[in-house]
């Protein structure tokens, strides 16, 4: 199975945080999951510490390629096709981030791993 995580999946799995769901660890445990981080949550991540609101014991380009490393996650580059597909989904929810991890899940055909409820409203598959 290919999943593709939440931007607070990958920090809460990280930070071993008490908030990812046991059938999320089971997941992201599981050998022959391929869990793909999406660049688009790299990039919120990457605001988020610009802003102040994230602070990391390193750069953020060394934390990202340090645990993407150790824990066998895979890049999900941002694609054209990717792109354009944001464009179509209806506006249940205006989080940019989110609308790209949706879009990209419907056309890798990947469920999302995550907590946020309205991706459900999308017609994705959410795992939790």
């Amino acid at each position: 199975m290919k999943i593709v995580m939440d931007t607070h999946v990958f920090l809460w799995w990280i930070w071993n945080s008490e908030s990812l769901s046991n059938k999320s660890r089971e997941i992201l445990l599981d050998e022959d999951c391929e869990c793909y981080l999406s660049v688009a949550s790299m990039w919120e991540l990457s605001i988020k510490v610009g802003l102040g609101k994230l602070t990391l014991a390193k750069p953020l380009d060394r934390f990202l390629s340090d645990h993407m490393a150790n824990n066998g996650f895979c890049r999900l580059d941002i694609t054209l096709p990717h792109v354009a597909g944001v464009s179509t989904l209806p506006f249940h929810h205006r989080d940019p981030f989110d609308r790209l991890l949706i879009s990209q899940a419907m056309l890798e055909r990947m469920p999302i791993l995550g907590a946020d409820k309205i991706f459900d409203a999308y017609g994705v598959e959410r795992l939790w």
